[in-house]
């Protein structure tokens, strides 16, 4: 049966339009997205198809144009609609976040960080650079490393934030293992970053491990 000839109130679309997108599971969003299905399948049939080849959601939104594109013919035009939409969402979060005070929009700089790091394969560490009314400068990706590390030199954060005329900054870096909890490591070069930017009087105001759930604050914790 086509989707079409459901009940109104079991369309994904009208469903959406009546209740938001909150009420829909991750197979109607899908089929949203999907538009149409395939020969036997309709969109939402093919959405959860696809949700149980994948595993998830996560994985599905993760996967690359050749995993993508391997999947009942969805190629590099369905793929490349996808990635827009992603990164649509990052941007809208980026927007959220340079609005306002990091340090007054905690959940903002949560669901940025989450956004930017979580779907990273191997561990990769950031910055977020803030002036002195703690308003967002810039982010960017400094150090890139393997599954399990990733060299951070102090000299390079120093300089970018020189570069940038940030008074304040927040640390970040991922577990791709999905574990936020920080290692001894992590703390000791945290307590390194801010002996080194505090000579140049710039304050690390927190450093956030993103992992699975909400990303960690070192400071809400007790370790900074």
């Amino acid at each position: 049966m086509s989707i079409r000839d459901w009940p109104a109130a079991e369309r994904p679309r009208e469903k959406l339009l009546e209740m938001g997108p909150g009420s829909l599971s991750d197979a109607e969003l899908l089929a949203i997205f999907l538009r149409t299905g395939v020969a036997g399948q309709s969109a939402v049939d093919l959405a959860r198809t696809l949700l149980s080849d994948f595993g998830s959601l996560r994985a599905l939104l993760e996967a690359d144009l050749g995993t993508f594109s391997e999947r009942f013919g969805l190629g590099p035009a369905k793929f490349a609609q996808l990635q827009a939409v992603l990164e649509m969402g990052r941007r809208h979060l980026a927007e959220r976040l340079h609005r306002d005070s990091a340090l007054e929009s905690p959940q903002a700089v949560r669901d940025y960080l989450k956004a930017r790091l979580r779907h990273e394969p191997h561990e990769v560490f950031a910055c977020l650079f803030l002036d002195a009314r703690h308003r967002v400068l810039a982010f960017e990706v400094l150090f890139h490393g393997s599954i399990d590390g990733a060299s951070v030199y102090p000299r390079q954060v120093v300089k970018r934030a020189l570069a940038h005329n940030a008074a304040a900054l927040i640390l970040t870096h991922n577990h791709p293992s999905g574990v936020a909890e920080p290692s001894q490591a992590d703390r000791s070069l945290t307590r390194r970053l801010q002996d080194a930017l505090g000579l140049i009087d710039v304050r690390v105001l927190d450093h956030f491990i993103v992992g699975d759930g909400e990303p960690l604050s070192m400071v809400e914790h007790g370790w900074m």
